[in-house]
């Protein structure tokens, strides 16, 4: 070996030795994997609608992941998975509306095919989902936002129509859930929806339909 190799040897041992002892920073999670969702149990029907009520005072208390998994599974989960059929009936079987999960560590996505939430934006805009005061430190925000785009044989008001009575569906599941569950909901359309489509960049054609806040009932 000669010398220049020696030299070139011991600089790239050393380089790789520091590389090898340099901190990594720890990569931001894109996806939340959720637990499968409990698919049995909770409280019976007809007890669930006598406790169904518009609650507006949360404790800041966060919704565990077991609790997280179930509430989106009854909200608009895949319960016929050889049909991809979903928890809540939709327009002429088109999916147009997604549900966005606004919680303090920024606005995920419900990807109901893997069952998991998906990075959409890193800001906690919980006061922008809403006119109300205690949206802002709630725990969850759900934003039901429509593609109008994939309604495109109707009007501009039947397809706000439509996608409403969409997102109505799904947002009568998460009261029935709720109530069996012991949690506390209220379904919102007091939102300034053009700001709140701005901050999510909605694409041509989405739309925000209604929010609905969901957590813990405060003492």
């Amino acid at each position: 070996m000669t010398r220049r190799e020696a030299i070139i040897g011991m600089s790239m041992s050393a380089s790789a030795l520091a590389t090898s002892a340099a901190p990594t920073e720890p990569r931001e999670a894109t996806i939340m994997e959720l637990p499968p969702p409990h698919l049995h149990g909770g409280k019976p029907l007809n007890e669930a609608l006598g406790l169904r009520r518009s609650i507006r005072e949360y404790a800041e208390r966060p919704l565990p992941p077991q609790v997280m998994s179930d509430l989106l599974w009854a909200a608009f989960g895949i319960n016929r998975p050889d049909s991809g059929g979903r928890t809540a009936p939709y327009w002429r079987h088109v999916m147009v509306i997604d549900v966005y999960a606004a919680l303090p560590d920024g606005v995920w996505l419900y990807e109901p095919e893997r069952h998991c939430l998906k990075r959409y934006l890193h800001d906690d805009i919980r006061a922008q989902t809403g006119l109300q005061d205690f949206v802002a430190t709630a725990p969850l925000n759900l934003i039901y936002v429509a593609h109008g785009e994939r309604m495109g044989d109707i009007g501009a008001e039947d397809r706000r129509l439509y996608a409403s009575v969409d997102a109505a569906f799904i947002g009568q599941n998460v009261y029935l859930f709720c109530a069996s569950e012991g949690l506390a909901t209220v379904f919102r359309g007091a939102v300034d929806y053009t700001k709140l489509g701005q901050r999510l960049a909605l694409g041509p054609g989405q739309f925000v339909t209604f929010a609905q806040t969901v957590g813990y009932p405060r003492e």
